[in-house]
């Protein structure tokens, strides 16, 4: 089967983790139909609960005692749930419980679930947020009514406890959880590569999912270069909506947040930020000059270079202009051997590439980029 045509270069010289378990497929493809690539690291596995008893005996009991109201949390879980009670064969009393019942939506992607079982959103919280959804029925006044709530795997979310202090009889369903990596190697090879640069963009569309990546950057002791990096701008790291965004800006991290919580427009942010402008750029004599991790996009073209090449003229272009001194260019050589003259080889290479006038010499000094500013 042939690979989709291109869509665009803009990403070409860009290697991007995605810390994605579910349709990591599609996010791949979308990806390096613009030139990136992609390096799959799950930071956890989704795991469903289509053989667990205790989400066929809610179901039994809702079927039995119709609720008022059906809250569904995630596109995925709610899809879980119908997929469990087919595979019961309790879909047709399901189909009635949520015929009769208000179903109301956190977010988009709950919502296009239900549409796909056949159902109607009577309501969606489009923060996608927990808050926005138990503000919104609290004011509805909910004391006496029975609510079934479908939660998503990273646990409680504060809205059984919320409806239950409201006067509801609230029913809780569980229709997947959280597991562990499918390869933990992976996870922390991905942090430490991030770390050390040789990665452009982390893409997450989980929070729990961004919590645990997160914890293996600590874990591993590169999450304050990590941060670094993002705050650059060199690094972007891009998140599914404001949930997925969370444990993100809780460590002080920056952050790109997709429009509307889909995978298209996770997508269309990373393609935007790297080709459209949105990148750090140098201005130089050769033209606009920006530095990925498998070389340079300078006055338009792309020109690869070797890993040595890259940690060189990235710590010149984060310099802005400035002086980079051999000892701080020694420090961003890989491997072993580093010396003076080892310095002096990885900027000829780099002068090479990019042509004179990119890289200037400052005698007794260093070495430094030649900006137009």
């Amino acid at each position: 089967m042939s690979r989709a045509a291109p869509l665009s270069d803009a990403l070409h010289g860009c290697t991007i983790v995605i810390a994605v378990d579910r349709r990591a497929g599609e996010l791949t493809a979308a990806l390096e139909r613009h030139g990136a690539v992609v390096r799959r690291a799950p930071a956890l596995t989704i795991v469903p609960h289509i053989d667990d008893e205790a989400l066929l005996e809610r179901t039994r009991e809702l079927i039995a005692d119709p609720p008022d109201v059906v809250v569904a949390t995630t596109g995925v879980g709610f899809r879980g749930w119908v997929d469990a009670a087919v595979e019961a064969d309790l879909f047709d009393g399901l189909s009635e419980v949520l015929s009769g019942a208000r179903l109301i939506a956190r977010g988009p992607k709950a919502r296009g679930a239900i549409q796909q079982a056949g159902f109607t959103a009577d309501w969606v919280a489009e923060s996608e947020t927990a808050a926005e959804l138990g503000e919104y029925l609290v004011a509805q006044g909910i004391a006496g009514a029975r609510i079934a709530v479908q939660h998503h795997g990273s646990g409680a979310d504060g809205l059984d406890e919320l409806f239950t202090a409201h006067g509801a009889d609230v029913v809780s369903l569980t229709v997947y959880r959280w597991g562990p990596p499918p390869d933990p190697e992976l996870v922390r090879r991905s942090v430490l590569q991030t770390g050390d640069g040789e990665v452009d963009a982390v893409l997450f569309t989980s929070a729990p999912g961004a919590a645990q990546w997160l914890a293996e950057a600590d874990e591993a002791g590169v999450l304050e270069r990590i941060r670094r990096r993002a705050a650059t701008g060199r690094l972007l790291l891009a998140a599914v909506g404001p949930i997925t965004a969370s444990p993100l800006l809780e460590a002080d991290l920056t952050v790109l947040q997709a429009e509307r919580g889909r995978l298209g427009s996770l997508v269309r942010g990373v393609v935007t930020y790297f080709g459209g402008g949105a990148a750090p750029v140098r201005v130089t004599a050769a033209g606009p000059l920006q530095v990925r991790s498998g070389g340079v996009l300078l006055g338009g073209r792309f020109i690869a270079l070797s890993r040595t090449g890259v940690n060189v003229l990235g710590a010149l272009f984060d310099a802005a202009g400035g002086v980079v001194s051999r000892a701080d260019l020694l420090d961003v050589l890989p491997g072993s051997g580093r010396n003076d003259h080892a310095v002096e080889m990885a900027v000829a290479r780099v002068r090479e590439a990019l042509g004179a006038g990119v890289v200037q010499t400052v005698i007794k000094r260093g070495y430094r980029l030649h900006t137009d500013d």
